[in-house]
């Protein structure tokens, strides 16, 4: 059996990447909806927060969708 280690070491990068980039985009997401909640508390608008949230939660989504698609296809 021959590994090839550099494809390995590749993949674990790769993965490794996208895996702190997803709970990033994920973190952010639940971040900006505490901020919504904080800023009704206040009597304030949050909807650039709030819009920003929905644009973090759809990215994880669509990154999702996409490793599904290229695990499938």
């Amino acid at each position: 059996m021959n590994i090839d280690w550099a494809a390995l070491g590749s993949v674990f990068g790769v993965s490794l990447v996208t895996t702190v980039a997803l709970v990033g985009l994920f973190t952010l997401g639940i971040v900006g909806l505490s901020k919504r909640e904080a800023a009704a508390q206040r009597g304030a608008s949050a909807t650039a927060v709030t819009s920003g949230a929905y644009v973090c939660f759809a990215l994880c989504a669509a990154a999702v969708a996409y490793g599904i698609y290229l695990i499938v296809a």
